[in-house]
């Protein structure tokens, strides 16, 4: 092959990829990750004094395995992390867990911009450009450089705006700053700019859709789409095409950025570079196989916003073998619901980690799902719980044991159903409430 053709071919496959980190050997990246985990938790104790009590007891030099990252505690939204957060001071408005902030002694200045989630909770932009990596989905959606983006995700208060902005300058696209609401003017902003991509939800752009039908206009100059914030079913992606947009969607949280998304081949979502991902057994810490469904738990290599073992609420599991897209990077099946499944029986909270437990005190069980309120052999009571029990060798007296430990774990009655080996959904529920709600 011609010294030029070499080079041409080069060219065409490097416009393929954002970057040279997609496409870096797993060995490579594992390598980069783990070598880079070590310092990011020395640099959270150091700089994060919500971090560094979390992490008090651990050595960071040590951390250098998946295995070692497995045995540290996981910052749950919903417990650790808000409960910490309700604590903060003007002084500290994120409560500890941000590197950075505006004011205060022997801190490190960078604060660009402070949001406001629902909580309400508090997170800090830095100074790092594309703070959230959002240009990577971006790129893999099909932006180039030089295209208008309408992004109306909102500006005010929360990130997802700000968020999708960076990553859209980062490409060097420009961007129309939409936000939410006002439909009327941004769809007459659209008509008139013609802007060729859109960010924002899947439902506000089938809103604009069908507000421009309803006005007489003819077509929208959209041609590519990324969605996020909620769910983007194959039938809405189907009938935004009829209509000319090609939609890819991508999974993040106002926590630690871009997590996972999209490409051409539509199979999974590919995981982001600036992160270690795990899926971990609901209410608990610990690794599920691949392909099993669990939590899924980041830790951010941000070192504005250091949040080690992350756990975002959401299930998902990875899918096996590499991305056809030629990305090498790890996917997941996308978002699969909440792994937050606590619930209230008879006045006693029971949660998912307490079904983790009964599953760490008896080895012979495999998968476990405690169903509440359905059908039994014995009982008709609205709150009556039945564990069903994978198991290859079961008999009455691990039955009776199993719902020892049950009651002893949650107080409560339980019946035990044993099932056989794979018959459990691979779903990721442990916990099914079947009452009727009020």
């Amino acid at each position: 092959m011609a010294a030029g053709a070499k080079g041409s071919r080069a060219r065409h496959e490097a416009d393929k990829y954002y970057d040279a980190l997609d496409v870096r050997s797993p060995t490579e990246r594992e390598r980069a990750l783990l070598a880079a985990l070590p310092r990011q938790i020395a640099h959270a104790k150091a700089q994060a004094p919500a971090m560094a009590e979390i992490l008090a007891a651990v050595s960071p030099q040590q951390v250098t395995s998946r295995a070692a990252l497995a045995a540290l505690p996981v910052l749950r939204k919903h417990e650790g992390f808000m409960s910490r957060q309700s604590r903060r001071t003007p002084v500290d408005p994120f409560a500890g867990f941000a590197a950075i902030r505006w004011h205060g002694a022997s801190v490190r200045s960078g604060v660009r911009r402070v949001f406001q989630s629902p909580g309400p909770l508090y997170e800090p932009e830095g100074h790092g450009g594309d703070f959230e990596r959002s240009a990577r989905a971006m790129f893999a959606a099909g932006f180039q450089p030089g295209d208008l983006v309408h992004n109306s995700f909102s500006y005010h208060l929360t990130p997802a705006g700000a968020i999708m902005e960076a990553g859209a300058l980062a490409l060097g696209c420009s961007v129309f700053p939409g936000g939410t609401g006002n439909t009327d003017l941004q769809l007459r902003a659209i008509l008139d700019l013609q802007p060729a991509c859109y960010v924002g939800t899947p439902s506000f752009l089938k809103v604009l859709f069908e507000r421009a039908a309803a006005q007489g206009a003819t077509r929208m100059p959209f041609a590519k789409a990324l969605v996020s914030g909620e769910a983007f079913p194959t039938v809405a992606r189907d009938w935004l095409r009829e209509r000319g947009v090609d939609a890819y969607q991508c999974y993040m949280t106002s926590d630690v950025g871009l997590i996972a998304y999209e490409t051409a081949p539509r199979e999974g979502l590919v995981l982001d570079e600036g992160i270690i991902v795990e899926i971990v057994r609901p209410g608990t810490g610990d690794p599920v196989p691949e392909g099993e469904v669990g939590e899924v738990v980041v830790t951010s290599l941000n070192p504005d916003y250091p949040l080690i073992r992350f756990g975002t609420g959401d299930l998902s599991a990875v899918l096996p073998g590499p991305c056809a897209s030629g990305r090498t990077n790890a996917r997941i099946r996308g978002w699969l619901g909440r792994a937050n499944q606590t619930t209230k029986v008879r006045g006693m909270f029971v949660g998912p980690e307490q079904i983790a437990e009964v599953a760490r005190r008896h080895r012979e069980l495999l998968r476990l799902r405690l169903v509440i309120g359905g059908s039994s052999s014995t009982s008709w009571e609205p709150d009556a719980m039945c564990l069903h029990a994978e198991c290859a060798s079961a008999n009455d007296e691990l039955g009776l044991n199993l719902a020892r430990t049950v009651r002893e774990l949650t107080k409560l009655r339980c019946e035990v159903e044993f099932v056989g080996p794979g018959t459990l959904p691979n779903d990721g529920l442990v916990i099914e409430d079947l009452r009727a709600p009020v």
